[in-house]
């Protein structure tokens, strides 16, 4: 059923958000879930006809011309920015595409299970484990979970999450965390395989192949199938970048569909935007030289008359 108070969009149960999704696989569709950082962004992603819109606060610092890895660092309180991104930006804006909280699931500092409470109570229809520890790796991942900021943390918060209905979309990057992710009650599983290339602020040395992000990508399905054959899988980051990589991964993994943060965010306003003021600046100005010689003029005279009296 639609928002009972208003009767259209957010917040959608559940089981109204995965029954959207599949409708969209009966039509024979892919699922594409966009992340937004600002108000703007999800207002033209919705009309673009995205199936959902996650917020989550690497939108801000990739908004703000940043690197989205940023949304990792201790730059701000990630639950509180995501949070002030939907309520003042994105969901007042958004009409019907459902809208998804991005949770920092190991911050020592929140009752998760009071923390989905707010989520919920403020129009979210579901949530995403983002920041995530699932894409930290070697000695400082093991150091996280020694000291109790455990990737662990998002398994519970995802669980706590199915308990209060919200529907949940997770990144998982190895396939030991998907199987923990199925097993918590996740409805949609995104294999991420690593920060998105391209644009002025993307990786490049620091990029897997094509190849290798088809072969995580299978391997994470393929270990959640082992668990439930009812998650969705969808591909995110790395190489995947254009529309037609998306279309790779789907043609040669079991993914059906893909989600896009500075995919579809960020590199769709650099290129047209620089494009864009070029051609502001190359339009015509029939006055601009008389003005400039005039003002040039009028400053000498003024300069001259100083240095003569």
């Amino acid at each position: 059923m639609p928002n009972p108070w208003t009767g259209k969009g957010n917040p959608y149960t559940r089981a109204e958000v995965i029954e959207r999704l599949h409708a969209a696989l009966r039509r024979g569709e892919p699922i594409i879930a966009a992340g937004a950082g600002t108000g703007i962004s999800a207002k033209f992603i919705e009309k673009g006809g995205a199936d959902l819109i996650i917020i989550y606060n690497s939108g801000r610092f990739r908004m703000a011309g940043h690197g989205s890895t940023a949304g990792l660092m201790a730059y701000g309180d990630a639950n509180a920015v995501a949070l002030e991104i939907g309520e003042f930006e994105v969901l007042p804006v958004v009409e019907e595409v459902p809208v998804i909280c991005g949770v920092h699931a190991t911050d020592p500092r929140r009752r998760m299970w009071h923390w989905l409470l707010r989520v919920k109570d403020m129009g979210f229809s579901g949530v995403n484990n983002f920041p995530t520890h699932c894409i930290v790796d070697g000695q400082f991942r093991q150091i996280l979970e020694e000291t109790g900021m455990s990737v662990r943390k998002e398994f519970e918060m995802v669980a706590l999450a199915r308990k209060m209905d919200l529907f949940s979309i997770v990144y998982v990057s190895r396939p030991e965390e998907a199987i923990a992710m199925a097993e918590a009650g996740a409805d949609a599983i995104i294999a991420h395989v690593g920060t998105t290339i391209g644009g002025s602020i993307g990786v490049k040395g620091a990029a897997v192949t094509m190849a290798e992000a088809v072969r995580r990508t299978q391997a994470i399905i393929a270990a959640a199938r082992t668990v439930r054959k009812d998650l969705l899988f969808l591909s995110h980051g790395g190489p995947i970048s254009r529309p037609e990589d998306a279309a790779y991964i789907n043609a040669h993994t079991d993914a059906v569909g893909f989600v896009g943060a500075s995919s579809l965010e960020r590199l769709a306003i650099e290129d047209p935007l620089t494009e864009l003021t070029r051609r502001f600046k190359r339009i015509p100005a029939p006055a601009a030289r008389a003005f400039a010689a005039r003002a040039t003029g009028g400053s000498r005279t003024k300069r001259g008359g100083k240095r003569g009296s």
